[in-house]
């Protein structure tokens, strides 16, 4: 009778264990998702992917999956959706493009954040009033920072560069006339 009594005794005990083991593993899961790392994000988004452009930029930047609704992946989905009216390219491209652009940049030495580059090409290719190919202006940019201009010489020379196109003259062609 008393075996009985201590297993009736102790069988809280051990059902008590129980639960805290599900509760260590389950914390343990949760663990697991908050230090997601950079591995977890796709290299490059494909056309398949059904990750949101926006999201998928401001993970890569972040180096782990990002939230769906914050401040940067609010500025990015923003910045997109401008750059959707004055570019060529569809925002899933132009993201994969912004991530290029940016380790470019980066392994030169010279980082920007990936709405700032967005951002900014997307100043440029408004101004023509026209859309232009995203890729194009991409490796124009690089092109030249790599020659030493900061970022702000870049883009005036961008948008001069582009700006021609509406004049109907290459770039030549206004340094000829003057």
């Amino acid at each position: 009778m008393k075996r009985v009594t201590r297993a009736i005794l102790c069988l809280p005990l051990a059902l008590a264990a129980c639960d805290k083991g599900d509760e260590a593993a389950s914390t343990e899961d949760q663990a697991l998702v908050a230090t997601k790392s950079a591995a977890d994000v796709p290299t490059w988004l494909s056309h398949t992917d059904p990750t949101e452009p926006a999201r998928w930029l401001a993970s890569r930047e972040i180096g782990r999956p990002a939230a769906e609704v914050g401040s940067q992946t609010e500025h990015l989905r923003h910045s997109l959706a401008r750059a959707k009216e004055v570019f060529i390219e569809d925002p899933r491209m132009m993201a994969n493009r912004i991530v290029q652009l940016g380790e470019m940049l980066a392994e030169a030495g010279k980082p920007e954040p990936y709405a700032d580059l967005l951002d900014g090409l997307e100043e440029v290719a408004t101004a023509t009033h026209r859309k232009q190919l995203f890729g194009e202006m991409c490796q124009h940019y690089y092109n030249t920072r790599q020659q030493g201009a900061d970022r702000a010489t870049t883009l005036a020379r961008l948008k001069e560069r582009y700006s021609l196109q509406g004049e109907g003259r290459a770039p030549r062609e206004r340094e000829n006339r003057q």
